[in-house]
């Protein structure tokens, strides 16, 4: 192990992962994964004695690998403490030393927005108006990944609670940017959910001119979209094998899963004939996407 081993906190991490870069490194590995470059076992869940789970996601590639250890504490939150604790540690592909350290939440947080924003680039391109429903760390991340890559486009924030929509737009200090919504305007042609609701808070009919990210529910008992607007969509998803396991919103809309298909780059995809709904579930190829970024913006730095 180096002498010194580089571990960067929240604030490092988050700025050697900039969304554009990162959302090219995903649609890279996107690709890679597809064509079984990327090795990727399913995730270990191991429970804590006093609550919470500790999951491992490990990941291999030619040029680097990942091991991903985060602890999930939902208890944290009665304390004011992250519920979400961890690391992400990158290793060279060839010598299998260890190169950095990055922190665990803020990989998540970041990674997840720019998968949503791989999701636009490759099924939508351009979007005019977006609305984010929910007011978590997820809607901050996705807030800031479409402030930076889509300055032009509207986005509307609609949160159970108004005031928390308002007080995200105060932390994100772009108040002329970004507004309160009460309900999702008709004129939104890209609808991203980020919420950890066990039932549906989007129920609108799909619609061909909106694309519908759903993001936040990762068990088969959550579900954000209703089941009839995913039954009418052509569904995408960032990770076919968990989703069957994982994804609540396609599992209880009882989806043809023969039809379900995985997103990466594809020009095809664009030429769609039915609405478009993306499910993003999450693996450890994606951290390691992260981590090939990071890797690269840190030997810029240096």
């Amino acid at each position: 192990m180096p002498a010194h081993l580089a571990t960067l906190d929240r604030t490092q991490t988050a700025a050697v992962l900039p969304y554009p870069a990162l959302v090219k490194a995903l649609i890279h590995a996107a690709q890679e994964k597809a064509q079984g470059k990327i090795s990727t076992p399913a995730r270990q869940a191991l429970a804590f004695p006093a609550g919470g789970t500790l999951l491992s996601m490990p990941a291999t590639a030619q040029d680097i690998g990942v091991h991903k250890l985060v602890n999930v504490m939902p208890h944290n939150a009665a304390q004011g403490e992250p519920v979400i604790q961890g690391l992400v540690c990158a290793y060279d592909g060839h010598t299998g030393a260890p190169l950095f350290v990055l922190d665990g939440p803020t990989v998540t947080e970041r990674r997840t927005a720019a998968l949503s924003m791989m999701g636009i680039e490759l099924l939508w391109q351009q979007p005019k108006h977006v609305t984010l429903i929910g007011s978590g760390v997820q809607a901050y991340g996705h807030a800031e990944a479409l402030l930076t890559l889509y300055p032009q486009a509207t986005i509307s924030l609609l949160a159970r609670q108004p005031h928390n929509a308002q007080k995200l737009i105060e932390r994100l200090g772009s108040p002329h940017t970004l507004q309160a919504v009460q309900a999702v305007p008709s004129d939104s042609d890209v609808v991203i959910t980020v919420t950890s609701s066990s039932k549906p808070v989007y129920s609108e009919t799909a619609l061909l001119d909106r694309l519908v990210i759903a993001v936040g529910a990762y068990t088969p008992e959550m579900a954000e979209i209703h089941p009839a607007t995913v039954q009418g969509s052509d569904i995408f998803v960032d990770n076919s094998d968990a989703a069957r396991q994982e994804a609540g919103d396609l599992i209880q809309a009882r989806v043809n899963w023969a039809a379900v298909q995985p997103l990466y780059h594809d020009e095809s995809h664009r030429k769609h004939q039915r609405p478009l709904l993306y499910k993003t579930i999450g693996c450890a190829a994606w951290d390691l996407a992260a981590a090939r970024c990071a890797r690269v913006q840190r030997e810029i730095v240096l």
